[in-house]
């Protein structure tokens, strides 16, 4: 992480699984393993978990690591995602975002956890504070942290699909989103 760039706490991540008698059991508890940092942008990004199809395959014990898999935003067209972002102030750039406009072909849950931060849409924003959820639907939209302090947002993401009565009302040539947070 870049030293100009405020860190909250890491988050803790828990995950369970079966024994090999088939008793529920944590089978790993510590950190989140995955952080990348975007500092141009001034945001961070904690790799929960995610899953490449659903219904989602459950084993005894993961195979692998799964935020080790690609960091592809929006998931899988069947996948999921969680990760906690982070805001961090003074990175809003000549439109008021700290995010270009971005449209995912997703359904994604994303809740303040805290500080404030703005949802930027075409036509209007709205100020989100701790503790408010905002279900984004595949809109083009930007976030700004307009603030002083950090702003931490968890997001769902779940892969989704346009339906024909959104692409016919999309803007001609509009572009998806489908890549992640570099190193």
């Amino acid at each position: 992480m870049s030293d100009n760039l405020p860190s909250g706490t890491v988050p803790r991540r828990v995950v369970t699984g079966h024994d090999e008698n088939g008793v529920s059991v944590v089978v790993s508890d510590g950190i989140v393993p995955v952080h990348r940092v975007m500092p141009q942008d001034g945001v961070g990004f904690y790799e929960i978990w995610q899953t490449e199809v659903t219904p989602a395959p459950i084993h005894r014990v993961e195979p692998s690591e799964p935020t080790e898999r690609t960091l592809r935003v929006p998931p899988e067209p069947n996948g999921t995602k969680i990760r906690i972002n982070e805001f961090f102030p003074g990175f809003i750039n000549e439109l008021g975002n700290q995010s270009p406009i971005h449209r995912t072909e997703s359904i994604d849950y994303g809740i303040v956890l805290e500080g404030e931060i703005y949802l930027v849409l075409d036509d209007s924003e709205v100020l989100l504070k701790a503790g408010d959820v905002v279900v984004q639907r595949g809109t083009d939209h930007a976030w700004a942290n307009r603030s002083s302090t950090v702003c931490r947002v968890a997001f769902i993401l779940v892969g989704g699909t346009f339906e024909q009565d959104v692409l016919d009302v999309l803007p001609e040539g509009a572009s998806l989103m489908q890549h992640g947070p570099h190193d």
